[in-house]
């Protein structure tokens, strides 16, 4: 089975006390996790606390996590206020649901990039006030962004996850990083 990094290598130190990453934006279905020096527990999600319950990693050893599919849309509008309503393309939908968290990244206009902001209403509804796309709300206060959202610059919304880990005696290192699997069989 061969392994492909995508993106980059994240490294946390933990304890006897649950640590956490940072938002990692979801770009394939698979987690590689080593533990270094100590066994760990690992829980993922949006905000995830681990626990002796969670998945155990034994040291010295590595498991691939499936984490389900990555989810992402194009944005065409974004508007601002103490809650960030997120318009995607007529005629396609959303693959986020309420509870999830998601990453934006607006190229070339960075004043509208948010990182793993919890999503907390989808709606699909048709024709309201002339609206016929699927437009979610994202606990996000964007009330202080300035400019004019340009839709023509690739902006993508992609679904993001946290990691966290425990160990099960003293210190250790966890590695984590997200891989595509070939060869499995």
């Amino acid at each position: 089975m061969a392994h492909k990094p995508v993106g980059i290598n994240s490294v946390l130190s933990t304890s006897g006390t649950s640590a956490k990453t940072g938002a990692i934006s979801q770009q394939t279905d698979t987690l590689r996790i080593a533990a270094v020096s100590a066994g760990i527990h690992v829980a993922i999600g949006t905000e995830p606390t681990a626990t002796s319950s969670n998945y155990y990693i034994a040291a010295g050893t590595q498991e691939s996590i499936a984490i389900g599919q990555p989810s992402s849309q194009r944005v065409v509008g974004f508007s601002t206020g103490s809650s960030t309503l997120i318009d995607f393309p007529e005629g396609t939908g959303s693959p986020f649901a309420v509870g999830d968290a998601v990453t934006l990244s607006a190229p070339g206009q960075s004043a509208f990039d948010f990182t793993h902001q919890v999503v907390t209403d989808v709606n699909n509804t048709s024709d309201i006030n002339g609206y016929f796309s699927t437009r979610i709300t994202v606990d996000y206060d964007s009330s202080s962004v300035s400019g004019t959202f340009n839709p023509n610059r690739g902006a993508e919304l992609r679904r993001s996850i946290k990691v966290a880990a425990i160990t099960d005696t003293g210190t250790g290192t966890a590695n984590i990083q997200q891989v595509q699997i070939s060869g499995a069989g």
